[in-house]
């Protein structure tokens, strides 16, 4: 249990000799972001996630078989726009792949930029919002979370995708010693289990309380914060910094 404790702590507060450097606490708040934002594209923009596109195929298809309250288009829109996030985010990855912090300090901002718009939409429209706002705000947050998707899959800390959670939980049972395997890694996964889990609940609060639009204020500082972090590593050369 122990050595459990000691990596959930490591991924929250790296040690020195990390070979990710800081980019694991940042890894974290973006899950917590990926919670939020899903949270509140789920809850306000009509059954569609903007970050796990899996729902959303899974969505389509119950649309397309005429299961009620669910929007084809929405699901189709937020797959596309996901899609041209992700271009855009290897674009930054490819171009920046020789320092992980230069490289999450540009995504970081980009996102933090695609997000601030989307809360100016967000409070100009106010919920419940028409099918024009409902496309600018999918086009928007859908293509800030395929930057944040594709950067995270590129910087590669293992177990810190930022979205994808079925393999995390996956991983805690079938690598774990009972199964045969060498680490099931509990602590380090379930820090980003819990990381969603808190964003996704402080999003249904706020957007249960009336305040769904400040869901996405909440984004914007995570991400600011994010950005900041990148931006203190831009001058290091440590080892962390080498694409892996």
């Amino acid at each position: 249990m122990t050595g459990h404790v000691r990596d959930a702590w490591e991924t929250l507060v790296p040690p020195p000799d990390s070979p990710h450097g800081p980019l694991s606490p940042l890894l974290v708040l973006l899950t917590v972001v990926t919670g939020l934002v899903d949270a509140f594209s789920y809850l306000q923009l009509g059954r569609v996630f903007v970050a796990n596109m899996t729902g959303n195929v899974v969505f389509l298809a119950f649309a397309t078989g005429g299961a009620p309250g669910f929007v084809w288009w929405a699901s189709l829109l937020a797959i596309f726009t996901f899609i041209g996030g992700a271009f855009i985010g290897g674009r930054i990855a490819h171009s920046h792949r020789a320092h992980r912090g230069r490289h999450l300090l540009l995504a970081s901002a980009v996102q933090t930029v695609v997000v601030l718009t989307s809360v100016a939409v967000a409070f100009a429209l106010g919920a419940p919002y028409d099918d024009k706002g409902l496309v600018v705000l999918i086009i928007l947050l859908g293509t800030g979370m395929g930057v944040q998707n594709a950067t995270a899959r590129a910087l590669a800390v293992p177990d810190l995708t930022t979205t994808v959670l079925t393999l995390t939980i996956t991983g805690i049972s079938a690598d774990s010693s009972a199964a045969g395997g060498s680490s099931s890694k509990v602590g380090r996964r379930l820090v980003s289990i819990l990381s969603m889990f808190a964003g996704a609940l402080i999003g249904v609060l706020l957007v249960e309380a009336g305040h769904g639009s400040w869901v996405l204020v909440v984004v914007g500082l995570l991400l600011a914060t994010v950005a900041f972090g990148a931006f203190r590593t831009i001058s290091s050369n440590e080892p962390w910094v080498a694409a892996p």
